[in-house]
């Protein structure tokens, strides 16, 4: 290409079914050696906040990518939150998208996260739950039924009312609190901003699967660090999740969990080199975000907005 392209956040972005396919492609290209997936960068900034920078190569694509992503606290109200991404052939050395990623991050925590459900729960799974109904636990929603079908679905927030499940389905139904929600759901999509437990994850039955992504909060976690030595443990990306991991991080300082004790990850999953979950115990899967779902995703969107130009 001769001049890059931008991409606002009200621009075209790709449907669920594009954006799994291009999640679970980076994935496999990770196993295979053709794609390479560096730790988050943080760079804190003197008067508080920070950026991190996630990094990533598709070598088949012929892309390097990095995301920036601001954390800036405000004296009143919530911390701004931005998130651009650039894509640079790694053939010619030109730019070829800046994107305002925050609603491809959005899409690509989703899709990555169902692809965890397709690879980790159970076949017959059935009952669903989703804690956060801002735009991260909707799209949680709408991803998780591409890959099974719920019959049952159970939302929470602290919030909510029931006009907020207007558009979501009929077999959606607002919970009063967070266990109440996880109590006997097959699939549990944490999706919150939290920094502290939502749910007791000792409460869920053997084999059922519960997920976590990240935010800006500093240690951000959802489920308590001392339990996961009781559950089957996954990751996006084993190396990242025990170093970003606000759970994983507590839990190794103040339980002794070590970056062995996370059974797989995706990649492993895919290529078959990491076991399935036990079936014994709750399985528990975390996502702290990787250049290579970010890569994935604004290289599709790039590609849709070449189709239509």
């Amino acid at each position: 290409m001769s001049s890059i392209t931008i991409l606002r956040d009200d621009g075209p972005a790709p449907a669920e079914a594009t954006v799994q396919a291009a999640v679970r492609q980076a994935f496999e290209q990770l196993a295979a050696g053709r794609a390479v997936q560096p730790r988050q960068v943080v760079t804190d900034l003197p008067d508080g906040g920070d950026v991190i920078a996630y990094q990533a190569v598709l070598a088949d694509a012929g892309v390097y990518a990095v995301k920036v992503s601001p954390y800036l606290p405000q004296p009143a109200g919530k911390a701004v939150v931005t998130a651009w991404t650039l894509l640079l052939s790694t053939r010619t050395g030109q730019p070829l998208l800046l994107a305002d990623s925050a609603r491809l991050t959005t899409e690509r925590t989703a899709a990555t996260t169902a692809l965890a459900v397709d690879l980790l729960a159970r076949p017959d799974a059935h009952r669903l739950a989703v804690i956060g109904l801002g735009p991260v636990g909707r799209a949680h929603l709408r991803h998780a039924r591409v890959v099974r079908r719920f019959t049952e679905v159970r939302m929470w927030s602290r919030t909510a009312t029931e006009a907020d499940l207007d558009g979501l389905g009929g077999d959606v139904h607002l919970a009063a609190s967070a266990d109440e929600a996880a109590d006997g759901a097959d699939v549990v999509l944490l999706c919150t901003s939290a920094a502290a437990p939502v749910v007791d994850a000792r409460r869920l039955a053997p084999g059922s699967l519960i997920t976590s992504v990240s935010t800006n909060a500093p240690m951000a976690h959802e489920i308590d660090p001392a339990v996961l030595g009781n559950l089957d443990v996954y990751a996006d990306y084993a190396p990242a999740a025990f170093a970003a991991g606000g759970e994983m991080r507590l839990a190794a300082a103040e339980h002794g969990f070590t970056l062995t004790d996370i059974r797989g990850d995706l990649a492993g999953l895919l290529a078959g080199a990491a076991p399935a979950p036990t079936g014994a115990r709750p399985v528990f899967f975390r996502s702290v975000g990787l250049g290579i779902e970010d890569a994935a995703v604004a290289l599709a969107a790039l590609q849709i907005l070449e189709t239509s130009s």
